[in-house]
């Protein structure tokens, strides 16, 4: 993945937000990470709205999502995000613990890149996101040039 691609992780647990960090890093993920702790902070930031920080217009984004958030869940900001001409092309990937598999179809016909479940095992956590972090440094993202 290119070095100027943004990756944000919308993500309410610290301990799974620090066990993604740190092995997307392990897996030579250097980009810088944006995290957000519920699912009307990263809305905020990419309709650049709030106190907070805003997206970057002619930035690339990818987005980490978990689906159980506060606030505003993980599903309606994937389709908010798929349905806002300026966001739809942002690659979303799922991360979350719920593999029910009406989730799963329900993302996908919504837009999203990827799903992935977190396993409650803590090795087996590691590893899917080791994967994650080995499928991001041999992706390609689209140009994403947003001007608003």
């Amino acid at each position: 993945m290119k070095s100027d691609v943004v990756i944000l992780t919308a993500e309410d647990d610290d301990g799974h937000f620090l066990l993604i960090k740190k092995n997307l890093r392990r897996e030579g993920i250097s980009n810088e990470i944006i995290r957000f702790s519920n699912g009307l902070e990263l809305w905020d930031f990419l309709k650049q709205e709030g106190d907070g920080p805003v997206r970057k217009a002619n930035k690339s984004y990818l987005l980490l999502l978990d689906i159980r958030m506060p606030k505003i869940d993980g599903i309606e900001v994937l389709r908010r995000i798929k349905a806002d001409p300026l966001l739809k092309k942002i690659p979303v990937i799922m991360i979350t613990t719920t593999g029910n598999s009406e989730d799963v179809d329900h993302c996908h016909d919504l837009g999203c890149s990827m799903y992935v479940v977190k396993p409650v095992e803590y090795e087996s956590f590691v590893k899917a996101i080791r994967k994650v972090g080995m499928f991001l440094s041999i992706v390609e993202m689209p140009q994403v040039r947003q001007t608003a």
